[in-house]
């Protein structure tokens, strides 16, 4: 399981928590919270005079999800959030070892599925391609051993 973690401007969240919930991710802890980050705050005329506010609202949401879950609920976040201004936010994923239902004591852990990082290790090499300095080339990556694999024994 991961724990995915978006700081977020307070206009977006409604966004957010509509386009979570279309996509199958009803549930969330949400907590405002006050940050900076590149943005350093704002200066306000406030009376003739100016003021800094270098701590600037937010909002935190948090949502715990299945490794296989985790891309999705990131591009859905982000997409949401994105208006390509400074402070739009951050994300974070980071591992969680285990759940307990408080109301009944039930431990929710990831199942294993046989490979590393909760990869099937039955699952075939993952193709794709990338470019470096104008020249195309085609990568196979073994998600279950973490490495690149062989293709047709190369």
């Amino acid at each position: 399981m991961k724990m995915i973690k978006a700081i977020i401007k307070p206009e977006r969240f409604e966004y957010v928590k509509k386009a979570l919930e279309e996509s199958g991710f009803p549930g969330m802890t949400v907590t405002e919270v006050q940050g900076r980050g590149d943005q350093k705050g704002i200066t306000l005329e406030y009376r003739g005079g100016h003021m800094t506010v270098d701590l600037l609202p937010k909002i935190q949401i948090e949502i715990v999800v299945d490794y296989d879950k985790v891309e999705r609920v990131v591009t859905t976040i982000s997409e949401a959030c994105r208006t390509g201004k400074v402070g739009d936010g951050r994300i974070f994923v980071m591992p969680v070892e285990r759940a307990i239902r408080i109301r009944t004591g039930e431990t929710l852990e990831e199942k294993p599925v046989g490979g590393t990082f909760g990869v099937p290790a039955s699952n075939p090499p993952v193709e794709f391609t990338t470019s470096v300095e104008d020249e195309e080339m085609m990568v196979w990556l073994d998600l279950a051993n973490s490495q690149p694999a062989k293709k047709n024994g190369v």
